[in-house]
């Protein structure tokens, strides 16, 4: 069984960190090659180079990842209990 609060502090952690990651990418390639659009398009309100920008998608970036393990660990636990103990004999 998953820990529902580990998982998600999990993401959320992973999230956010690939963000700063992303965004370290885009200062460092040239404008052609980083990924500027993406995260306008799927961050509300996310506006390049702004600390505002920055703080925000970094903060909705951590969210989706939490909310991700949100979602996936009581599937998960549902599932795993239902055929988790299972063994196949064939």
């Amino acid at each position: 069984m998953m820990n529902t609060r580990v998982v998600s502090w999990a993401l959320g952690l992973s999230t956010a960190i690939s963000f700063i990651v992303c965004v370290a990418y885009g200062l460092i390639v040239p404008e052609s090659l980083h990924s500027r659009a993406f995260l306008e398009q799927v961050l509300p309100a996310f506006k390049w180079l702004t600390w505002w920008g920055f703080g925000l998608g970094l903060a909705e970036s951590f969210l989706y990842g939490v909310y991700a393990g949100l979602v996936f660990c009581p599937i998960y636990n549902a599932l795993n209990r239902r055929w988790g103990g299972q063994t196949s004999r064939g």
